[in-house]
């Protein structure tokens, strides 16, 4: 039976069969400017598949079919297997076949960290959920390479560029997945708070049994996890937990349930039960929360680097969009308020490009020098970008899906997924409040490193009245006393990325964009709507034709 009988008009599909990485002028300069154009031809190649149609078509099937727990096999042996879709496992072979995972750590060219930014902001951009396991694959890297037995035995399948989806032992992997085990029911970010224990086995000086629960237990199918849990003479230490014990039975790490989350869909997160489970003690007892925290900094830097992934998508997608769409006689993009819509969007990808890229290089250069300026940089602003992009990827993807109409919201297309995806990033590896607090403790604990970033930054500032007035509220606000700063915390640190990216765009972006952002991020009356931006001085159709040329 048919039912259509009319002429479909006005209609357009959401934008596919693109190359990601061809068409952002902003993410190629900057990827030369951090010496890494080596890899432009390969991150050229996976921005043609990525934009495939093909490629989204994998990316709505592993969100559509999610992830499924299967607690018991036949004959009621407890197996907790989660199983996926196929589209799954090929968009998880996709991303580690690019060797990303790894190329921070294994790759000693310089831009390494640059390259690695630009390929999982093209992956973020069509399928996020396949990137929170390799995310936390790529943070425990560092830490289990000052663990040398565990490295030895397991090195060559941390840098592998294989996918190995099989259920097996460590040993008969060609390639791994580590995850993390943090978070309890009645903490939460407070990790101080766990109460599952770990007793030593006897059999071996770092050997251990945990037993207790996680409620948030990220990506249960990986082949081990790390895991904070307490001694009885110390406090939280870090626990590597595979998912098989040596002897080669199932290590008893029971799946209670998978969470039913408003996004991050094609993942799977699950609450645990430790029934004496394998444990190893990774670093000195008692000291598992700054080992956390130093695999939370990289993870931060992926949840940067991912939402700015979505806000870019979003800004593609209605941008392009609106270039064919009509409503009241002409084009949506030839609209006054829609170009003050798409404009200001188009301020805020490229103002987060260039400071995710920059924060890439800092942790690049603070590995090879150990500059105080990098470890400012690294340390500081870090949790300050989570904050702010994160936050503004929930907003900003909201806004994107707007441009669509019902057509946005109708849950056939990337737009919807982009809206449902954004808020885990703002809160996963801590939320808001969070960072803001971590940002106030960094400097609580280190001023100098403050000023050395201040400090790095006025080289940019130069006579600009607009940004010498941002620096001096900032240095007004570390004159406050402690209790006065930590209330000041979310204002501090938005401040901070808004006069960072004005910087950053002043010394890299052209005129037209680098002006028209501190135009409307640093007046006093910046109003926080997107599109709420005095567009009449500005060179709209530059900024929107470097945006997205397409």
């Amino acid at each position: 039976m048919t039912w259509q009988t009319h002429e479909i008009t006005n209609q357009f599909d959401e934008l596919q069969d693109y190359n990601l990485f061809a068409t952002d002028a902003p993410l190629r300069e900057a990827l030369v400017r951090a010496g890494a154009a080596d890899f432009a031809p390969q991150l050229d190649t996976y921005g043609a598949t990525l934009g495939q149609a093909e490629t989204y078509a994998l990316a709505d099937q592993a969100n559509r079919y999610t992830p499924e727990l299967k607690s018991f096999d036949a004959r009621g042996r407890r197996v907790d297997q989660v199983n996926f879709h196929p589209s799954w496992h090929s968009l998880m072979a996709l991303y580690r076949g690019q060797g990303l995972i790894s190329r921070p750590f294994a790759d000693e060219r310089a831009g390494r960290w640059s390259a690695w930014a630009a390929g999982f902001y093209l992956h973020s951009q069509v399928e996020a959920g396949t990137l929170c396991p390799a995310t936390m694959t790529q943070a425990a890297i560092p830490l289990i390479q000052r663990e040398p037995a565990l490295w030895a035995a397991m090195k060559d399948q941390l840098l592998s560029p294989a996918y190995d989806e099989r259920d097996l032992p460590l040993a008969s992997k060609r390639s791994i997945w580590v995850g993390m085990g943090m978070t309890e029911k009645q903490g939460g970010s407070d990790v101080r708070a766990n109460t599952t224990m770990a007793t030593p086995t006897g059999q071996g000086e770092r050997d251990f049994t945990l037993r207790g629960h996680k409620w948030f237990f990220s990506a249960p199918m990986c082949d081990a996890h790390l895991v904070v849990a307490r001694t009885a003479d110390g406090g939280p230490s870090c626990f590597f937990v595979p998912r098989w014990r040596p002897d080669g039975s199932k290590n008893p790490v029971e799946v209670q349930r998978l969470k039913a989350k408003v996004g991050n869909r094609s993942n799977s997160s699950s609450e645990v039960e430790f029934k004496d489970a394998h444990g190893i003690l990774m670093g000195e007892p008692g000291r598992g929360i700054p080992t956390i925290i130093e695999m939370a900094t990289y993870t931060r830097l992926n949840c940067v680097v991912g939402s700015a992934g979505m806000i870019r998508q979003g800004l593609v997608q209605g941008l392009a969009y609106a270039r064919q769409r009509k409503a009241f006689g002409r084009l949506l993009v030839d609209q006054p308020l829609m170009r003050a819509v798409l404009t200001d969007l188009a301020l805020e990808n490229e103002a987060n490009v260039v400071l995710m890229m920059r924060l890439a290089q800092a942790y690049e250069r603070h590995e090879r020098d150990g500059s105080p300026v990098e470890k400012a940089w690294k340390r500081v602003m870090t949790p300050a970008a989570k904050f702010w992009i994160c936050k503004r990827a929930v907003e900003l993807t909201g806004e994107t899906m707007e441009i669509f109409g019902g057509n946005g919201y109708v849950d056939e297309g990337v737009m919807g997924r982009l809206f449902r995806e954004a808020p885990v990033n703002s809160i996963w590896e801590g939320s808001g409040n969070v960072m803001c607090l971590d940002v106030m403790r960094a400097i609580g604990k280190e001023p100098a490193a403050a000023m050395a970033l201040l400090d790095d930054l006025a080289q940019d500032i130069g006579k600009d009245a607009r940004l010498k007035a941002a620096q001096q509220g900032l240095l007004a606000m570390l004159q406050e006393p402690p209790e006065q700063l930590e209330a000041l915390g979310r204002r501090f640190a938005e401040r901070l990325v808004l006069l960072a990216q004005a910087c950053l765009l002043q010394r890299h972006a052209p005129s037209a964009v680098a002006d028209a952002f501190i135009q409307t991020r640093l007046d006093p009356q910046w109003g926080r709507v997107v599109g709420s931006i005095d567009t009449r001085a500005l060179a709209v159709d530059a900024i929107l034709q470097r945006a997205y040329p397409g």
